[in-house]
């Protein structure tokens, strides 16, 4: 099952201030780890509230973090940012100014690319132990978080596919149809959203005579 929002809110409120808002972009658009952390500031367009998703940062064995295309073609995609995401990264580029020569927002106190090892290790471990999160929570369930929330919503297959940059709708399905509403469910709300009557109204319906 999808995080609940109350661990959402405690894992960001548990997070370093460095990396609070890393958290916060994971949530509110879904990419994956090594896109967060892959994040420049030129792909950033807080006015117009857009996310361009165009590399990633991989690692390599006895190699540093290097940026690498994203997972699929598919997965070079334009995210819309929230209102809440956009704020909390124009604060968090006010208080951690970018010092990393290819831009990315997110780095180390050395102000170099994240380790994805390292990263789990001192920083989200003890920030999911810290929020009282389900053990083995994992920076991915921030993910599923968004797709959850995009489903809730009434989103379509097609709009959570381009979002989370699947590269077929059967992908997103085989992840996230136990998320969609049973179809017995959406069947009879359908029915009865128009022909639902109230108690009073009950003697008008027509009876089999």
């Amino acid at each position: 099952m999808p995080l609940a929002t109350s661990t959402v809110e405690s894992l960001i409120g548990a997070a370093p201030a460095r990396y609070r808002a890393a958290v916060v972009l994971a949530a509110g658009t879904g990419v994956r780890q090594g896109e967060c952390f892959g994040v420049a500031q030129d792909r950033l367009d807080l006015d117009r509230q857009l996310l361009r998703v165009d590399q990633q940062v991989i690692l390599l064995a006895r190699r540093p973090p290097m940026l690498a295309p994203p997972k699929t073609s598919a997965s070079h995609r334009t995210i819309p940012l929230p209102k809440v995401v956009c704020e909390v990264l124009r604060r968090h580029l006010e208080q951690f100014p970018v010092q990393h020569p290819e831009g990315l927002i997110f780095t180390d106190e050395e102000g170099q690319a994240l380790r994805r090892t390292r990263f789990s290790r001192e920083i989200w471990r003890p920030t999911v132990a810290a929020a009282g999160a389900p053990r083995g929570t994992g920076f991915h369930d921030l993910r599923h978080y968004y797709a959850s929330l995009l489903i809730r919503h009434g989103e379509s297959i097609k709009t959570v596919q381009r979002r989370l940059g699947h590269a077929t709708a059967a992908e997103t399905l085989d992840t996230y149809a136990h998320l969609w509403p049973d179809s017995d469910d959406r069947t009879r709300e359908a029915i009865d959203s128009v022909l639902e009557a109230s108690p009073a109204d009950a003697e008008s319906l027509p009876r089999d005579e």
